[in-house]
């Protein structure tokens, strides 16, 4: 089984820095052309099935990169991006910051980060993205597949940060992923195994997520 892991195209609340968590904002044209452009990446790849998470633009980004295919697209919640409460909507750029100080543990602490009212704190998103890679993993009948999923920042480091057996001190690895980049993971006897991590398909530059 070969897993291909893709962060959602560009939106505009990414480019405002706006937290989106939960709130379901569609790409934009800037995201759809990331899409596009990762689609002719992996075109040598014939995919037999394709997760994605029930928010547009992680589905759209799916369906961007299988477009003119059959290809059978399954939603799941397990992989959609954490949830942050009363935070959604508000600025975490260092110049437009717009939250409490605390928040500053959601990129150097995460396993003291305190998830406000209606969010969800690392373990918890750890948890279920673990839950849906083990059980992806174990499907027999999927053993000689290729398999597109399309998910989030947050919810793609919780199921890399599975794969590496990592603890939540070490939840974010090397950072943030860019927008469509793509992880493969090899998949042998159950176990998933990185290949290559954040890789992209396009020239474009894409300010780091942080900033």
């Amino acid at each position: 089984m070969k897993l291909y892991i893709v962060r959602h195209g560009e939106t505009e609340w990414n480019k405002a820095r706006k937290i989106q968590g939960q709130v379901d904002i569609p790409l934009n044209e800037f995201g759809r052309t990331l899409a596009k452009k990762t689609a002719k990446g992996l075109a040598d790849i014939k995919f037999d099935l394709c997760y994605t998470s029930p928010l547009v633009r992680a589905r759209e980004t799916a369906e961007l990169i299988l477009a003119g295919g059959t290809t059978q697209i399954i939603e799941d919640a397990r992989i959609e991006e954490m949830a942050f409460g009363e935070y959604e909507g508000r600025c975490c750029s260092k110049k437009g910051w717009e939250l409490p100080d605390e928040f500053g543990r959601f990129f150097d602490g995460p396993d003291r980060y305190q998830a406000p009212e209606g969010g969800e704190d690392f373990a918890q998103v750890k948890k279920r993205t673990g839950e849906f890679l083990n059980e992806l993993c174990k499907k027999a009948e999927y053993q000689n597949s290729n398999i597109l999923i399309a998910t989030h920042g947050a919810a793609l480091a919780g199921m890399l940060n599975n794969i590496k057996g990592r603890p939540l001190t070490e939840y974010w690895g090397d950072g943030v992923h860019k927008n469509c980049a793509v992880t493969e993971v090899e998949v042998i006897d159950g176990i998933p195994k990185i290949i290559s991590e954040n890789v992209v398909y396009y020239d474009d530059e894409v300010e780091p997520w942080e900033e």
